[in-house]
């Protein structure tokens, strides 16, 4: 068979077969992280409405940048459990070490964990923070009496600022260390979870 041939024939096979394989979506999942946002949200919401309005500005502040840092450790964690090496953790699961089975059940289920950790937390979080953020700029707003418009704008490119530099700043660290982050969270976690 002559060269070109070979090739045509290996081309014309290989773009038949489809480029991305077609995924069932997981209903029970998309429910469980549906509702998982739901009650987090509403959680993250509650503290911010309830504790915000009853503390000062520093207070305030104080809470916004609990939900900013809630949100790095998260993004830190779906960026981490997404390049983590499972063979490292099957090594430390030979040697009995704590959290290694753990961490071994979440790599397997890194997709999963990784949309909790960084869709579900993360994002939830940043948005508590911008509402937070409204709650502390319209404080300013009351105490000082300057322009609704220019305060708003100030807090909310200041929060949106710390949050996408913050990420950017913590990704390459997780990527780095990924398999020490995963170890730490699975370790803390089995205190609390088993793996079977």
């Amino acid at each position: 068979m002559p060269k070109k041939d070979f090739e045509y024939n290996y081309i014309k096979k290989t773009i038949r077969k489809p480029l991305i394989k077609r995924v069932k979506p997981n209903y029970k999942w998309l429910l469980q992280v549906g509702l998982a946002a739901l009650f987090i949200s509403m959680a993250f919401a509650l503290v911010s409405e309830v504790a915000l309005p009853n503390f000062g500005l520093i207070s305030g502040i104080l809470i916004i940048v609990l939900f900013i840092v809630i949100g790095f450790i998260s993004d830190i964690i779906g960026v981490a459990i997404m390049v983590a090496d499972i063979e490292r953790f099957h090594s430390l699961a030979a040697k009995k070490i704590r959290g290694a089975k753990l961490g071994i059940k979440m790599i397997k289920n890194k997709e999963k964990v990784a949309s909790f950790s960084s869709d579900v937390v993360g994002d939830v979080s940043g948005i508590v923070s911008g509402v937070a953020g409204l709650i502390v700029a319209e404080y300013i707003i009351t105490v000082t009496g300057w322009s609704a418009l220019h305060v708003i704008v100030i807090v909310t490119a200041i929060i949106a600022t710390i949050t996408i530099t913050g990420k950017a700043i913590c990704k390459p660290y997780a990527t780095n260390l990924s398999n020490h982050i995963i170890y730490e969270l699975a370790k803390i976690l089995s205190y609390f979870y088993k793996a079977k």
